[in-house]
């Protein structure tokens, strides 16, 4: 019989290495076979386009082809007359005019200073199937076609998914929370830029939303901070799905201790992807200048007694009920460390019906002939 091993730490270091390995493997087969299989589907949809362009087929050409499918592949699944439409409409749709001029556009623009910024349809298209849509799984892509329609809003839905790998339950929890509409560049406001390589920034700023949804509560009045934190532990999944993919919870009221005295942090999280701590704070109010001294405070401490020797530096995201853009970014200059502020949502602005049917506060300022608002007169009254 052979020796039995016994453990040692050399052992059990590499055992994980093999682990770690296998699931590397793992992964990255799943990852071919997903690529393998949306560029078969855009294929097939661009063959039925072509065929039924060229030759004048009409709607049976994709009953028939099913049929054939099935009967020369009878375990092959995917070759529904359903799935095959749903190919058609993918290639029709992510070949649009319309698509291939947002990408252009993003293109020309990360291009301008070359001399090589002419680019042809065709780089295009082959950039996009490979690069955007063969790393989205088909069920993913299928909801995207279904239910977002702008093409820039369509690209941002595909490229957050494959970024941060959500889930089928967490893509469609986000489009209907409109991440694409929250995460726009309009009314975030941080100093991520100064605080952060330029790298993590822009991650960082990614996973930050000007203002999050916390309709799912169910909370129609005022209430205390400490109120507002108890519901969002109560509905915590909820919450998480909120802030975004790659957020992990870690507690609630974090003691952290410097000197003599202790503090708690509303909220810690570990973000998955920008490998940080990432400290929530809850204010039912509106945003006060302190607030960012204080979250600065508990981001040093953090840093100092709590993160990993390998981790990037710790972010900080205040959620107040608002906040003038103004006065954040003022308060946020002289700060080192990271640090967002969000507004939430308890409750929706409008009913769904009547969103975009009425003017905004800023074009009824307009047309009733009030002054536009300047910084300089942000003062709290």
């Amino acid at each position: 019989m052979p020796d039995k091993l016994t453990p040692s730490p050399d052992y059990t270091a590499w055992l994980g290495e093999v682990k770690s390995r296998i699931q590397s493997a793992r992964i990255s087969a799943a990852r071919s076979v997903n690529r393998d299989l949306i560029l078969l589907y855009w294929d097939i949809g661009r063959g039925i386009v072509e065929k039924q362009g060229e030759l004048g087929w009409g709607k049976s050409v994709v009953e028939q082809l099913s049929l054939d499918l099935r009967a020369e592949f009878p375990g092959m699944k995917g070759v529904s007359a359903n799935n095959l439409w749903l190919m058609r409409q993918f290639y029709s749709e992510y070949s649009s005019p319309a698509i291939l001029e947002q990408l252009v556009q993003e293109v020309l623009s990360q291009r301008l200073d070359s001399p090589e910024a002419a680019v042809g349809e065709s780089a295009i298209l082959e950039q996009l199937v490979q690069e955007v849509l063969s790393p989205v799984p088909w069920g993913h892509l299928v909801e995207i076609t279904k239910k977002v329609k702008a093409p820039r809003e369509r690209l941002y839905y595909l490229r957050a998914t494959a970024q941060f790998g959500w889930t089928r339950a967490v893509l469609l929890n986000q489009i209907k929370a409109d991440a694409y509409g929250r995460s726009l560049a309009e009314g975030k406001v941080h100093n991520f830029p100064l605080a952060l390589p330029e790298y993590l920034a822009e991650q960082a700023e990614e996973a930050l939303k000007s203002s999050y949804n916390l309709e799912f509560l169910g909370i129609g009045r005022e209430i205390k901070e400490r109120e507002l934190e108890d519901k969002l532990i109560e509905q915590l999944k909820d919450f998480i799905l909120e802030l975004g993919y790659g957020f992990c919870f870690i507690g609630r009221q974090h003691r952290v201790v410097a000197g003599k005295k202790e503090y708690f942090i509303d909220l810690l999280f570990y973000h998955r992807f920008l490998k940080c701590l990432v400290a929530i704070e809850l204010k039912i109010g509106e945003f006060k200048p302190e607030f960012a001294g204080k979250m600065d405070f508990y981001l040093n401490v953090l840093n100092e007694k709590e993160r990993a020797t390998d981790d990037n530096p710790s972010i900080g995201i205040i959620l107040c009920a608002e906040k003038d853009d103004v006065e954040v970014e003022f308060a946020l200059k002289s700060k080192v460390n990271p640090i967002g502020v969000a507004e939430y949502q308890l409750k929706p602005t409008l009913p769904k019906e009547l969103k975009g049917k009425l003017p905004t506060a800023k074009e009824l300022g307009v047309a009733i002939g009030l002054p536009a608002k300047r910084p300089g007169n942000a003062k709290k009254r």
